[in-house]
């Protein structure tokens, strides 16, 4: 049996292996069928094809018929879809359940002391690092923004500004109430609603002809972009962060007397 390579690729989307996918198929594909005929039309070796049939019907995809020979019964696929589904949530759930605990759990508590004891080993010309893709700025930058004790900068470009917004507003929320002092600087054009967003959780400067893009914490950590992100794909979009006080306070002091004009 042929079946197309992208189509068995898909199929990991199930939580299927390779092997898994080609029996899965190649058994819907005959409603019933044994072990020895399944590998034939399926091309997974015969030594493999009863462990992966087993691992299927665990997962819920087949239904064993006894009987000898053995045969295999495939469930219909909208069921197997809900099962998954259903599987997944639970998992979920009880993930969820175990980190909500690990918050307040003594392993923790040590973890951080090993952190912040760590940390106070690392040459600072170490407190540094470089991230490509939107997803992995974007965990950066929120990390940065949630432990903020003192300041926030954020310098924004036009396409950046509603999605920093969105991932960003709950958090600037926060840390205004805790007394840190939030400037955004976006560029004229942005839109007006993303504009008085920002204008609620601090204050907010339009610019224009600066494509610099950055978030600055604290005067001593910066996270600073190096892509333009009207011209690359999220994918290759790339920040370099920097802890290093006496740099990040001379790039601050650079902004502050931008933001006065």
């Amino acid at each position: 049996m042929i079946v197309q390579k992208d189509f068995l690729n898909k199929l990991k989307d199930f939580g299927l292996n390779s092997y898994e996918s080609k029996l899965w198929v190649a058994l819907l594909s005959r409603g019933v069928s044994t072990a020895g005929e399944l590998s034939d039309i399926s091309n997974v070796p015969r030594s493999r094809a009863y462990d992966v049939l087993e691992s299927l019907e665990k997962k819920g995809f087949i239904i064993v018929k006894v009987g000898k020979p053995i045969k295999y019964l495939a469930v219909p696929p909208a069921e197997v879809v809900e099962r998954v589904q259903k599987k997944v949530l639970e998992e979920a759930d009880l993930q969820t359940k175990v980190l909500s605990e690990l918050k307040t759990s003594d392993v923790l508590s040590e973890l951080n002391t090993l952190h912040v004891e760590g940390v106070k080993l690392v040459d600072p010309t170490d407190r540094s690092g470089a991230f490509r893709g939107r997803d992995k700025t974007h965990e950066h930058v929120t990390s940065m923004v949630k432990n903020a004790k003192t300041s926030i900068t954020l310098m924004l470009s036009k396409q950046g500004a509603e999605r920093k917004y969105n991932l960003l507003a709950n958090h600037l929320r926060r840390a205004a109430k805790r007394g840190v002092d939030v400037k955004v600087a976006v560029p004229i054009g942005t839109p007006k609603d993303i504009v008085e967003g920002f204008s609620v959780v601090g204050k907010v400067q339009t610019h224009k002809n600066k494509d610099a893009r950055f978030c600055l914490v604290d005067n001593s950590e910066i996270l600073l972009f190096l892509t333009d992100d009207n011209k690359v794909h999220k994918s290759y979009d790339c920040a370099v962060w920097v802890e290093a006080p006496h740099f990040v306070s001379y790039f601050a002091s650079l902004f502050a007397n931008e933001w006065k004009k």
